[in-house]
């Protein structure tokens, strides 16, 4: 008989880059916060935990996820330099580090891609750089 699979890795996923964020004092430093529903009262910069898939990964020994999170970093600011120095804090945190996903052993975290974008609507001043990181976690032994 086979061990069932643990439940999904995605909420302790999202729980331990939270952590990992907002326990950063540089990247307090730079943002007024880490948000997954934005308050009226939030001002920029800061960053919103997004849209994530999950699928499996299994493997001869057990069961696996490979979790995709996007995360997005919304400026105030002309030109990109500001979201850019941002996202390199958040990539500098979680790209090849080691992350506690209570329930699970993580692998590792890549990084994948970032896009800049610039919102149209006058006075054209609100960027927004768009951030996304593969998780890949196994069932624990």
């Amino acid at each position: 008989m086979t061990t069932p699979p643990p439940l999904s890795p995605l909420l302790p996923i999202l729980d331990a880059i939270r952590i990992r964020q907002t326990g950063d004092p540089a990247l307090m430093a730079l943002i007024s916060g880490v948000y997954d529903w934005v308050p009226e009262s939030a001002t920029y910069p800061y960053i919103v935990i997004g849209e994530a898939t999950e699928i499996p990964d299994n493997r001869h020994r057990g069961y696996g996820w490979q979790t995709t999170i996007t995360q997005h970093v919304w400026t105030r600011h002309r030109g990109h330099s500001k979201g850019l120095a941002i996202g390199a804090r958040v990539t500098a945190l979680l790209d090849h580090q080691p992350l506690t996903v209570t329930g699970f052993h993580h692998v590792v975290t890549r990084f994948e891609f970032q896009q800049t974008l610039t919102d149209p609507e006058p006075p054209g001043d609100i960027r927004h750089l768009v951030l996304r990181y593969r998780v890949i976690t196994e069932q624990p032994n």
